[in-house]
């Protein structure tokens, strides 16, 4: 039985594909999970224009994320932080304190985007990955300073 994938099916396919599956496991599994349509030349023809959809949305997506990245590798942020003794910072900066920085700075960046290998626990000057898309990734440059 050909059908074409309507979400991404493990060991299967991804959406928009035409694949054939037999008829037991299309019509005991995947049609009532509504994983699958049946492939008519109707529903060919319409999967085949949500594709070239997708693809556009896809493509501007990816050009305001490259802007966005270009933008953010020349900003900088700065964190301040109350030091004890030797200046160790008490606590430390996560993604979600990058995140909000540079949502004051005018940039709308999720904080799930920001990778840390590990949380900034000392001063001065860290440069953080941020991955605007999977394609898109950039670099900040993140200044932890001494709270006054």
């Amino acid at each position: 039985m050909l059908v074409i994938l309507r979400e991404n099916v493990e060991n299967l396919g991804n959406t928009g594909d035409l694949v054939k599956v037999t008829d037991g496991y299309a019509r005991n599994f995947l049609l009532p999970r509504k994983l699958v349509v049946m492939a008519d030349e109707k529903n060919v023809a319409a999967i085949e224009h949500n594709k070239r959809l997708l693809e556009k949305k896809r493509i501007a997506q990816r050009a305001d994320s490259e802007a966005l990245a270009k933008k953010l590798e020349q900003f900088s942020c700065t964190i301040s932080r109350k030091v004890g003794d030797q200046d160790r910072i008490f606590g430390s900066v996560s993604v979600g304190d990058i995140a909000a920085a540079l949502k004051a700075g005018g940039y709308s960046v999720d904080k799930r985007a920001v990778s840390l290998d590990a949380p900034i626990k000392t001063l001065g000057v860290h440069t953080v990955t941020i991955k605007l898309q999977p394609e898109v990734s950039t670099s900040l440059k993140v200044w932890v300073v001494k709270e006054e």
